[in-house]
């Protein structure tokens, strides 16, 4: 069985192919997919095939996937350009005959409110409209998301954001890598749906606390109003449309659409979900 893997030189691709090697797929039965071959050398020297696959050049991909049986469709980051890119992606597919393709979307991308929701439901539509088995992989907040944010509070004693008390079952890149590997190498997936989350929902104030222990000092969170985050955003130097965008997301936090705790992901990866304090740990190392 070939597995072929999209976007392989991010940060849940890369971790995706090692996770598959981990689990004894052999290297010559995977494919790592990139936009630039030199940015996955590394995965080339133990073994992985390489290829290019550019979401935005049909031309790439109408090669890439021949060959492959089971694709992981990694979402792209063009926010505004991932629906078409994804159909590019599952077009190329259906025609080299690739006989399953695993998405990585977000938490109930078909009904939900979450700002990143339509793309991966119109997504998730070119799916199910598609001559091919599917697997939905429903990943929830990436902890590393918040790396950034932990690192300033390690300077300021403080973490900003507008989500009052409103909590996120966050898990790590690599817990949700291993469960996408583990869908990808054994069979039983096919037509499935996977709500994927940490097992534990934290507020900002959990995340505060586990700041705390990760910088080695004090770190409290300060709410703000919608309008004051932004503002707060924008004198930081972010543009009006990101910083109206992670407002948007601070909001979908408040009303809870990132709290549901399902445990599909550990039933998935076989262990407990990497507590918030390591993988915030693991990300600033």
């Amino acid at each position: 069985m070939t597995i072929a893997v999209t976007g392989a030189s991010g940060h849940l691709g890369r971790l995706t192919v090692l996770a598959l090697l981990d689990r004894g797929v052999p290297a010559g039965e995977i494919v790592a997919m990139a936009r630039r071959p030199e940015s996955v050398t590394d995965l080339a020297d133990r073994g992985v095939r390489t290829v290019v696959a550019d979401y935005d050049d049909p031309t790439t991909l109408s090669t890439a996937f021949v060959g492959v049986e089971t694709l992981l469709l990694v979402s792209g980051n063009a926010i505004g350009e991932r629906a078409r890119q994804h159909g590019n992606v599952i077009d190329a597919a259906v025609s080299a005959g690739v006989q399953r393709i695993v998405y990585t979307s977000a938490p109930h991308a078909d009904t939900s409110a979450l700002v990143l929701a339509p793309e991966h439901k119109a997504t998730e539509e070119l799916l199910a409209a598609a001559p091919v088995a599917t697997t939905i992989l429903r990943n929830n907040w990436y902890t590393e998301n918040y790396t950034d944010a932990v690192a300033r509070a390690g300077e300021t004693g403080e973490l900003v954001a507008s989500a009052g008390t409103g909590k996120v079952a966050s898990a790590t890149r690599k817990d949700y890598a291993e469960a996408a590997a583990a869908v990808l190498s054994t069979d039983g997936h096919a037509g499935a749906i996977y709500e994927l989350g940490g097992d534990v929902a934290w507020t900002h104030d959990d995340l505060a606390e586990a700041a705390s222990a990760v910088v080695g000092r004090e770190v409290t969170f300060r709410n703000l109003t919608p309008a004051e985050h932004e503002a707060t955003l924008r004198e930081a130097g972010l543009d009006e449309g990101t910083a109206t965008f992670v407002v948007a997301l601070d909001q979908n936090i408040k009303d809870g659409l990132l709290a549901e705790v399902t445990g599909d992901l550990t039933r998935l990866i076989g262990r407990p979900t990497t507590p918030l304090a390591d993988g915030l740990r693991a990300a600033l190392a």
